[in-house]
C-alpha cells in the first residue's frame, strides 16, 4: 500500500505540471497591423514596408506567428483613401502605420482611438493632426516629412547645378500648411542666389502641364518641386514635363531622380519606415503613441541623375558628385 500510496502522490506531482505545459506550449496572441498608404501600390512603396517589416522581426514580431498585417492603398486618389481608411479601422487593429499627410488625414477624421504611426508626414503639428512635437497626446504619434528649413536647400542646389538659371516656378499644393510653409522658405532664400521664384499651385494633371508649360514660355528656367501627395502621384508626369521643356529641377524625395529626374535632396523615407517599426513594436507592448515624441528626419539623402544632367546640357560640379549619395549614370 506504502508504495501505491507513494506512486499516488508522485502522480498527483505530475498531474500538477500539466497545467502550466499546457500554457507554455499555448500560441503567442496574434496582433492586427493596418497599413493606409494614400499614394499607389508601387515597387518603392513596398520596399519601404519590407524595410518595417524586416525591423519588426528582429524586434520579435514576426508576420504569421505574433502578427499579422492588412494593407490598404488609397491610389492617390482621397475619397478611395477614406473609404479604405474606415475599412482599416472598423477591423480594429492593434496599431496602424499611416503614409503621407493624406491617409493620416482621413484616418484623424475616422478614429481617435486606434493607434496610429505615421511616416511621411508633413507639418503634423500646423495640419491639426497633434497637438504638439515633444508630446503629440490622442492617438497619433510618428515622423515628420521633413523640417522647413529643408527647402531652403532646393535653390541653392538648382543654382549649382545649373548656374544660368534665374528664374524657378515652385510646384506646391496650396491647398496643404506644408505646401504654403515650403514656398516662404524658399522665396526668403531664393534672392540670395540669384534666383526669381513664382509659384505653380497644383491640383491635378491639367493644372500641372499648364503651369509648366506656360513658365517655360521664358528662357533661364527651372523647378523646384516641392514635397506634397498630389506632387510625387504625378511624378512621371513632372519628370516628363521638364525633360520635354529642358528645365533643370531639384526634387523632394529620390523618386523623381529614379523616374528620370534631375537631383532630389530629402529625408531617406526608409529610415523613418525602420524607425517606425520600433514605435509600433513599443505600443503593441503598451506605451501609448501620445507618449512617444514625433521626430524628424535624421538621414537626409542627395541623388543626381548623370544620363538626366547630360539630356539638359549640364556639367555637374565635382563638389556635387562627391557629396551625392547615389549617382545614377
Amino acid at each position: 500500500m506504502a508504495l501505491d500510496r507513494r506512486a499516488f502522490i508522485a502522480g498527483l506531482g505530475s498531474a500538477s505540471a500539466w497545467p502550466v505545459v499546457a500554457r507554455g506550449q499555448q500560441p503567442e496572441r496574434m496582433r492586427l497591423i493596418g497599413a493606409l498608404t494614400g499614394a499607389a501600390e508601387e515597387p518603392y512603396i513596398q520596399a519601404r514596408h519590407a524595410v518595417f517589416r524586416q525591423e519588426l522581426q528582429k524586434l520579435g514580431c514576426t508576420d504569421g506567428r505574433n502578427i499579422r498585417f492588412d494593407y490598404r492603398w488609397g491610389g492617390g486618389d482621397i475619397n478611395k483613401t477614406r473609404r479604405e481608411a474606415e475599412e482599416l479601422v472598423a477591423l480594429a487593429p492593434d496599431v496602424i502605420l499611416a503614409t503621407g499627410g493624406p491617409a493620416m488625414e482621413r484616418l484623424h477624421q475616422v478614429t481617435r482611438t486606434v493607434p496610429i504611426v505615421f511616416v511621411i508626414v508633413p507639418d503634423p503639428v500646423g495640419s491639426g493632426l497633434i497637438a504638439r512635437l515633444s508630446k503629440p497626446g490622442g492617438n497619433a504619434t510618428g515622423f515628420m516629412q521633413f523640417e522647413y528649413s529643408l527647402a531652403g536647400k532646393w535653390p541653392e542646389l538648382l543654382k549649382q547645378i545649373a548656374p544660368g538659371v534665374t528664374r524657378a516656378a515652385v510646384l506646391r499644393d496650396a491647398a496643404i500648411t506644408a505646401g504654403i510653409g515650403q514656398f516662404a522658405i524658399i522665396q526668403s532664400v531664393a534672392p540670395s542666389v540669384g534666383v526669381e521664384v513664382s509659384p505653380i499651385n497644383i491640383s491635378d494633371a491639367t493644372e500641372i502641364e499648364r503651369g509648366i508649360s506656360e513658365f517655360a514660355r521664358e528662357p533661364n528656367g527651372g523647378l523646384i518641386v516641392t514635397g506634397s501627395a498630389l506632387a510625387i502621384t504625378n511624378r512621371e508626369l513632372i519628370v516628363a514635363l521638364a525633360a520635354q521643356h529642358k528645365l533643370p529641377a531639384v526634387y523632394s524625395t529620390r523618386d523623381y531622380v529614379t523616374s528620370g529626374g534631375l537631383i532630389s535632396y530629402g529625408a531617406d523615407f526608409s529610415e523613418q519606415y525602420r524607425r517606425a517599426a520600433s514605435y509600433v513594436d513599443r505600443i503593441l507592448k503598451g506605451e501609448k503613441p501620445g507618449d512617444l515624441p514625433v521626430q524628424a528626419p535624421t538621414k537626409y539623402e542627395l541623388v543626381i541623375n548623370l544620363k538626366t544632367a547630360k539630356a539638359l546640357g549640364l556639367d555637374v560640379p565635382h563638389s556635387l558628385l562627391t557629396r551625392a549619395d547615389e549617382v545614377i549614370e
